[in-house]
């Protein structure tokens, strides 16, 4: 659980960024896009926050509400810098990506 003060007052960290993405949720499978594995990679500079990530499928009808979860998640940060949301397409999303905990939630048990 975040720690509300931390957030408001701490520094932009990568461990910060994944956190409030795991408030992001899938609305067709009902689990984060962390936990997916849609999340690629964070990079924070001083023009803000870039998030690289994917979709299930390059033809997911979900991309501009995942990219406006997204942003509205991020709002939260520290002197609320820019967020930009960039959607790669390789390495190519696979179930492989997901966490042991999303597999079990969609009943994939190894």
């Amino acid at each position: 659980m975040l720690d509300v003060a931390a957030v408001a007052t701490g520094p932009v960290t990568e461990d910060l960024v994944i956190d409030l993405l795991g408030d992001v949720i899938d609305p067709e499978l009902g689990i984060d896009i962390v936990s997916l594995g849609l999340v690629y990679e964070i990079a924070i500079g001083a023009d803000g926050v870039i998030v690289r990530m994917t979709l299930t499928t390059p033809g997911c009808p979900l991309g501009a509400y995942l990219d406006d979860e997204v942003a509205r998640c991020l709002a939260q940060l520290p002197g609320t810098p820019q967020v930009r949301v960039e959607l790669v397409w390789k390495p190519r999303w696979s179930p492989d990506m997901m966490t042991d905990d999303a597999k079990r939630m969609l009943g994939w048990h190894r």
